[in-house]
């Protein structure tokens, strides 16, 4: 078996690897057997030098190019999620609002909900504020 060949199935086995744990490591481990299989099928060096050339290109690319792609995927501010975008929005109580039950119309969409202070009771044709969205539930209050 060709030398190339066994540095790219390494590349190949390292990148698939890196689908399981996400984490970047093993994919420019993968980039460099990719430079060594790029080295060896080009140059026929020994396998020593093609092991350089796996060694610093994993260096170089583990050194400069993963902190920036971790950078670019953890930084991101991202869209909001469309559950704190409905905070603060007015909503019309369809069904009595109580403790365990209620259910109010919120930009359009039938939501359950339940009152902030778990004494109060909404009833319906009341219009209340959304506080939070609690999982499928909105927390809504009434102001006095």
């Amino acid at each position: 078996m060709p030398v190339w060949l066994i540095w790219l199935v390494l590349a190949i086995v390292l990148a698939g690897a890196e689908a399981l744990t996400g984490d970047m490591f093993l994919l420019m481990l993968s980039g460099g057997a990719l430079a060594a299989t790029g080295t060896s099928w080009l140059f026929d060096w020994p396998i020593w030098a093609d092991g350089v050339v796996f060694l610093l290109v994993s260096v170089l690319l583990l050194g400069v190019v993963r902190p920036v792609l971790r950078r670019r995927f953890y930084s991101g501010v991202g869209l909001p999620e469309p559950a704190k975008a409905l905070e603060g929005k007015t909503a019309l109580v369809l069904d009595r609002v109580a403790r365990h039950v209620g259910q109010v119309k919120l930009e359009g969409e039938v939501w359950t909900a339940r009152p902030l202070d778990d004494n109060d009771v909404y009833e319906p044709g009341d219009q209340v504020t959304v506080m939070r969205i609690d999982g499928a539930t909105a927390v809504v209050w009434k102001n006095p």
